[in-house]
């Protein structure tokens, strides 16, 4: 039920995201999505894509720092509350959400939630017991 993330530490200057997305467009790896937080000098680009083992060859061998997050991705309807859902059922739980980012799916129901959680094994069991559908890194891969 955990998803692997691909971190890439990039300078925060013009080319470097082009830089990025043609290695993987070269390699024929399809991003599934994306977040990017930036300093002034640095940013870091958190991927999910459709191929981790591929995208982190490809990136490491052209010289970028990658490192890979476990993180936990949870299916919610794509309406007002959606976010909540996930957010009141772990509040009490003592589990802390570090980071999270979110897009939804083709079909415009729902959306995918993307959480780095600092327990992401008791996170999960929470989550299930509590009726919310935490999506396998091999559907999320291929949605």
């Amino acid at each position: 039920m955990k998803v692997d993330q691909i971190s890439i530490f990039l300078e925060n200057k013009p080319g470097g995201l082009e830089r990025v997305t043609r290695i993987l467009k070269e390699a024929n790896i399809n991003i599934r999505t994306l977040s990017i937080a930036d300093t002034s000098e640095f940013g870091i680009l958190r991927l999910i894509v459709n191929d981790v083992e591929a995208a982190v060859r490809v990136l490491k061998e052209d010289g970028f720092r990658i490192s890979r997050t476990t993180v936990v991705a949870v299916e919610v309807p794509d309406r007002p509350g959606g976010l909540h859902s996930i957010m009141e059922v772990l509040s009490g739980h003592d589990i802390n959400v570090e980071y999270l980012y979110a897009f939804v799916e083709k079909s415009g129901e729902n959306a995918v939630i993307i959480v780095r959680f600092d327990n992401p094994d008791q996170a999960i069991d929470i989550l299930i017991k509590n009726n919310l559908t935490v999506l396998p890194g091999a559907k999320l891969y291929s949605l």
